[in-house]
Parts: C-alpha cells; structure tokens; sequence
C-alpha cells in the first residue's frame, strides 16, 4: 500500500505562483511514476503532469510552459510547481502514484484562480 499526502494548495491571484508538494510513505519503493491530476466539478479528472522514476515527464498541452513538476527519490516527495497560473487552473488538483499493479491518489488540494 501507498500513502500520499498532499499539501500547497490555496488562492493566489492570475499570474501568480503556487508550488504543490505530495509526500509518498509505505510501499514507496514499489513506485514507478507519480504525477498530478486535476478535475473541477461535472467534468473528468485530466492529466496535468507526471514523472517517472527515471526522470522522465509529460505534460497537458494546457500547462507546458508554466508547470514544472520535479522529484526527490530520497523524499518520495514530488512536486509541481505552478506559474503563470489563469482562472482556468482553478481545481481540485490530485496526486497520483503507480506501481506495477495499482493506482494510488491522494485526498486532494484545492487550487484556486482568482481573476
């Protein structure tokens, strides 16, 4: 089993910074990706960014550019850092951990743009 606590979310203004930070415990080693989702309500909870163990990333066109996500082995610790954020990143942002055989997520942070 994995843990994943999440923590950095808030209200900042467009424009403005905010950096996530999502902290991994028990089978953590078993880990091969961890990344970030996002859903605001009536819609699907999407793809924002993702980092392999290996250091590779991926982003949503939607944020490339402005978000760089980033992780620390020996924390099992990732994190994403957001600027330039617009009134459209306002959500419920979501961390993610997969293993080899399931999907783990945290509770989630609520991030929101004021315009």
């Amino acid at each position: 089993q994995v843990q994943l606590v999440e923590s950095g979310g808030g209200l900042v203004q467009a424009g403005g910074s905010l950096r996530l930070s999502c902290a991994a415990s028990g089978s953590s080693r078993s880990i091969n990706a961890m990344g970030w989702y996002r859903q605001v309500p009536g819609k699907q909870r999407e793809l924002v960014a993702v980092i392999t163990s290996g250091g590779t990333t991926t982003y949503a066109d939607s944020v490339k550019g402005r978000f760089t996500i980033s992780r620390d082995n020996a924390k099992n610790t990732v994190y994403l850092q957001m600027s330039s954020l617009k009134p459209e990143d306002t959500a419920v942002y979501y961390c993610n951990a997969r293993t080899h055989f399931n999907n783990y997520w945290g509770q989630g942070t609520q991030v929101t743009v004021s315009s």
